[in-house]
């Protein structure tokens, strides 16, 4: 019976390790078949549309001919219809194929190099599968689609590389081609000049703290501010004043935190992630001055495998050394020289987690390491290791060794997931049991029941007091220095368990939890959130039409509403489902959440109460979006549908208008224009569809009569005037939203590879330069700017950060005034190149 479940364990774990490059393969073939899928539909209704096109002009040129020589018509017929059909039904479309051809090579390439990071790997594999399987299963008729194209043909100019005025352009995305037509006030588009905006961006605020998943993760400095991190951020929060600093040197998500015994000094290591090609990052470990934000020091860059996972410095020599574990399957153990940034020793660790490193603050040559059923107890001498295991002996031996520190008299605490605190210390080898000229060994010296659950910090206090902190039973208690329980208290449950503790005078004291909050408070008062956060990938972000707030909501079921000038959490209230968009009502006082059961609510802003609910289809909603005046609700579902809805009674009585059917794959974004009349949507399979809401719901057939039209918003990721935020091969998955400004003087884009841009508006050429902005440690899935452009907001989707950002800088034009005015005065000059 055992043998065979090791040989199933075995199967299991071969077949867990092969999935990354299977998943891998499925995605390069599921790539290719779709780009050949949509280059013969493309290539088919460009050839019906040349067909038809020719059969619509040959008559006039059959006029035209006789008018000047009556037998020329009988000389054509023979020429172009010898037998019964025009030839021009055999004309080729290389020029077309040709350029999608090598779009979806490209693509495919780009994909496959992609595929380093898990996460975005997930994310575009579930993207795909649905773009796919919608256009597999749900697309019209080719005839019909031929029909569109011909229809849209028929306006002048539909050849790209003529663009004088009522012409069009393409552009392609995994080899679809996508028409755009040149808005009239455009004289000459070649011309056009494309600028980075004159406005920035600087990070004002950053929201949520990462305590899900990481520990020992959040110090408390002698400046008055408490040091944690999120996404790619290190922030220095003081507690009494309220502000935030910022350190921003790391280049993907920061994963530990360690301070220097002079309380000034700062480590940190973060995680190797991928760059935009999906080409690897190596990870590294800065160290930086915490008053001046500068870096000292970069270790170890090139020699740690994907991660950075834990760090301490050394105490007895104040700090010369730095200990380093990385996240390679040995978990590789190093010493460093912290101002040379040398390399002194080396070792393999364990292949088991490992949670937490510490030097022994008596001496720099003895190291301490835990977790997955191990405490090691290190000894460096001349460059090399020697590691003696903790013997458990009598007592019962805990999965997880969680945390630990080190008391006054230098014996070592341990907190482990039975919630004991163990003692441990040296002791004479056992001879009967270990052997003639056994050495030393670490055992356990006393154990004490602490917590319910698992101990998941412990914190030492001036006096030789400890505080630990519990899981499952949310306490923090306060032990002597010969570990007699003194006092105690509980946190509150809405805030999850106890990640981390740091002491800030002896009584008071900072908490982090497991669900991303910082807590303030002492064993007599009640706790008081100063930091909170999400605690699972985000999507849904929008902003007051007249006050500087927000609302956010994401896969943890939450719907938040943040006030961006007292940087704080107004309210927060549980869903049954989680909610992926929003969007408040023009009078401000309620807002719709969509769900991913198709459902949807309108929450009152200031009871929070729901006043409207409706059910439209089955599938997740993507886009919900009033009208400019207020009185039609547009929402956007995966169901290829958008669902028009009549609004009154100040945003608290919803009636179904109509239905928007036309689009081949599921809504991704959608706006209304300045009158109130028509909806701009896109789809999965990128399509640009324009509709008559007023007329009742009609698809416009002819895209061309929508080119001058003016959006109250613009979020849709295609069309003519966003179309330079697109780089060249670009997968349409590249681009998950985008905003523009009130002013629209500027458009933010939020982008797969971590970046948030901030382009000129309009910015209809392609490679059209940018500002670009880091910080994120995760596909940035939203953006949005305040009501008065002064904040843009930037939200990532598993990082679970969100990141306010000050717009400086700028001018008084609107973008449809420096568009006229580029088109009829600029000179071809060479196009600025910027970040």
């Amino acid at each position: 019976m055992n043998s065979s479940t090791n040989s199933l364990d075995d199967v299991s774990a071969d077949s867990s390790a092969e999935f990354p490059d299977r998943a891998s393969m499925m995605e390069v073939r599921l790539q290719a078949q779709e780009d050949e899928i949509t280059l013969l539909k493309s290539s088919l209704a460009d050839a019906l549309r040349r067909i038809r096109l020719h059969d619509q002009l040959l008559p006039l040129l059959k006029q035209q001919l006789i008018a000047v020589n009556p037998g020329a018509a009988r000389v054509l017929n023979q020429v172009c219809c010898p037998d019964g059909c025009t030839s021009s039904r055999k004309l080729s479309s290389s020029s077309a194929i040709d350029g999608i051809h090598h779009s979806s090579t490209s693509r495919v390439r780009r994909n496959s190099e992609k595929l380093g990071n898990p996460e975005r790997q997930r994310k575009r594999l579930d993207k795909k599968a649905a773009s796919s399987a919608n256009l597999l299963t749900r697309s019209p008729s080719l005839e019909n689609r031929a029909k569109d194209l011909i229809a849209n043909a028929g306006s002048p100019g539909s050849r790209r590389g003529t663009y004088s005025q009522g012409q069009s352009i393409k552009m392609f995305i995994r080899g679809r081609p996508i028409t755009m037509y040149v808005p009239s006030n455009i004289q000459n588009y070649e011309d056009l000049k494309m600028e980075p905006p004159t406005e920035r961006l600087e990070l004002d605020w950053v929201y949520g703290y990462r305590g899900r998943d990481c520990r020992a993760n959040m110090y408390f400095l002698p400046t008055g501010e408490a040091i944690y991190f999120i996404a790619c951020v290190i922030v220095l929060y003081h507690i009494n004043n309220r502000t935030q600093r910022h350190y921003r040197k790391h280049t993907d998500c920061v994963r530990c935190l360690t301070l220097h015994p002079d309380k000034v000094r700062v480590a940190s290591g973060q995680t190797a992630g991928v760059d935009k090609d999906g080409k690897p990052l190596q990870p590294c470990v800065h160290i930086w001055d915490s008053t001046s934000l500068v870096t000292l020091q970069q270790i170890g860059l090139g020699c740690f495998q994907r991660g950075v996972g834990s760090v301490a410095f050394s105490f007895a020599d104040s700090g010369v050394f730095l200990c380093v574990i990385d996240d390679s399957n040995e978990h590789m153990l190093s010493v460093w020289d912290c101002n040379k940034g040398v390399k002194h020793a080396e070792v393999k660790s364990t292949n088991e987690a490992v949670f937490a490193v510490e030097f022994n603050p008596g001496d720099s040559s003895n190291i301490i390491t835990c977790g997955k059923s191990h405490v090691y107890f290190w000894t460096l001498n001349a460059g090399l290791f020697t590691k003696k295991q903790g013997i458990f002996g009598k007592y019962k031996k805990p999965k997880f060794i969680q945390c630990f520190v080190f008391s006054l008299t230098g014996d070592v605490l341990t907190g482990d997931s039975e919630g004991n605190i163990l003692t441990w210390g040296k002791s004479a080898a056992d001879i009967k049991t270990l052997g003639k000229g056994a050495k030393e060994t670490f055992q356990i010296m006393r154990q004490t029941r602490a917590h319910e659950g698992s101990v998941f910090t412990l914190c030492t206090l001036q006096g030789g007091g400890l505080l630990s902190g519990g899981g499952k039973d949310r306490k923090i208690i306060r032990w002597s220095a010969d570990l007699a329980p003194e006092r105690e208290c509980e946190i509150p449950e809405k805030f999850g368990a106890v990640r981390t503790i740091a002491d800030v005078d002896g009584e008071e004291f900072l908490v982090g939890t497991t669900r991303n909050a910082i807590l303030r408070g002492t064993f007599s008062g009640a706790f008081v959130a100063i930091v909170q956060g999400h605690v699972d990938e985000m999507w849904g972000l929008a902003t007051h039409p007249s006050h500087n707030i927000f609302i956010t909501c994401g896969h943890d079921r939450q719907v938040c509403l943040w006030n961006t000038e007292e940087h704080k959490l107004d309210w927060c209230i549980s869903l049954e489902e989680y909610g992926l968009c929003a969007d408040f009502c023009p009078n401000g006082s309620v807002v719709s959440v969509g769900l991913s059961t198709g459902k949807w609510m309108v929450l009152d802003l200031l009871t929070r109460d729901v006043v409207s609910e409706s059910t439209d289809g089955n599938e997740q909603l993507s886009v919900m979006r009033y009208s400019p005046d207020g009185s039609f609700l547009a929402v956007g579902s995966h169901d290829n549908f958008i669902y028009i809805y009549t609004v009154t009674d100040s945003g608290r009585r919803y009636t179904r208008f109509g239905k928007c059917n036309g689009h081949s794959s599921f809504i991704t974004h959608l706006d209304w224009s300045k009158d109130g009349k028509y909806i701009m949507s896109n789809s999965g399979d990128y399509e640009i569809l324009y509709w008559d809401i007023a007329g009742g719901c009609k698809l416009l057939r002819n895209r061309f009569e929508s080119k001058d039209r003016e959006w109250a918003s613009y979020t849709c990721v295609l069309g003519f005037h966003v179309m330079g935020v697109w780089l060249e091969g670009s997968d349409g998955t590249d681009i998950n939203a985008l905003c523009r400004s009130h002013s629209e003087r500027m458009v933010a884009v939020a982008d797969d590879f971590c970046k948030v841009h901030l382009f000129q508006y309009p910015c209809p050429k392609p490679k059209a330069p940018s500002h670009k902005y880091d910080g994120h440690g995760s596909h940035v899935t939203n953006v949005c700017f305040t009501h008065c452009d002064s904040h843009l907001l930037s939200m990532g989707g598993k990082d679970m950060c969100i990141l306010q950002w000050k717009v400086v800088g700028g001018g008084a034009s609107n973008g449809r005034e420096r568009l006229t005015s580029a088109s009829s005065t600029s000179t071809s000059s060479p196009e600025p190149t910027v970040g």
